[in-house]
């Protein structure tokens, strides 16, 4: 792969919100990753495989402060998280951060996979020596912390299930609510190690009384609050 071919993409979902993707990893490991421009600071949810510089990519005014949140520890989520000073993450899932290992982040997976890309993240590029550069958190957030921006606030919700740690992002003022892996528009994942289904049944039934007007998810397209609640719902009646 020629080092000129952009490795992301970037669209702007929303004003001051850009999502960002990785086209040439395999949709498993495809994450939606989000910049949130504020008035004090840029919030980069989520941090991709780490294949190529994330942070080299974004267009972060210079100077301005960087606040970097990944929803949980998994391997599509933490890749290029190393590259950001500010580091915030789950409480449940701290000590993982600090080492990555192949058992929580599932980069084992991702080592083996025949298609894990569909182009070479460079000439030299070796799949089975990937690996991720731990990222030690500099801040952990649980259950009703907030993470501010300037004129953005958002409350972080502990949603477990897809893994212990995972955590949502809720801004009460106008209901945008970023999911990571708790929910997305697309076949939810429960069956890895880690997960918890008894655990992502609760999560589910607590998303269905969000007061949401959109949820950007760690997958999919954007859900409005009747497409979040149908997944839900519909996920909650497998057990059944």
């Amino acid at each position: 792969m020629n080092s000129s071919t952009p490795w992301f993409e970037r669209r702007e979902v929303a004003s001051g919100v850009h999502l960002v993707t990785e086209p040439h990893v395999h949709p498993f490991f495809r994450a939606n990753l989000y910049h949130v421009k504020g008035t004090d600071a840029d919030l980069v949810i989520d941090f991709g495989t780490g294949l190529r510089s994330l942070r080299g990519f974004l267009e972060i005014e210079m100077g301005k402060p960087v606040v970097a949140l990944a929803t949980h520890v998994h391997i599509d989520h933490v890749g290029s998280f190393h590259e950001f000073e500010r580091r915030i993450g789950p409480e449940v899932e701290a000590a993982s951060f600090e080492t990555m290992p192949d058992q929580v982040t599932l980069a084992g997976y991702f080592r083996q996979h025949r298609e894990a890309v569909s182009r070479l993240p460079c000439p030299y590029w070796s799949q089975k020596d990937y690996e991720i550069t731990p990222a030690p958190l500099t801040e952990v957030v649980s259950e009703g912390s907030v993470v501010g921006i300037g004129d953005r606030k958002f409350e972080v919700l502990h949603l477990p299930g897809h893994s212990p740690g995972s955590v949502g992002l809720l801004d009460h003022a106008d209901g945008v609510f970023f999911s990571g892996d708790a929910i997305y528009d697309g076949g939810l994942v429960d069956d890895l190690p880690g997960c918890d289904i008894e655990a992502y049944r609760r999560t589910m039934s607590r998303l269905e009384t969000l007061e949401v007007s959109i949820a950007y998810g760690g997958h999919g397209s954007p859900m409005s609050r009747e497409k979040m609640n149908e997944i839900a719902a519909q996920y909650l009646a497998r057990g059944l």
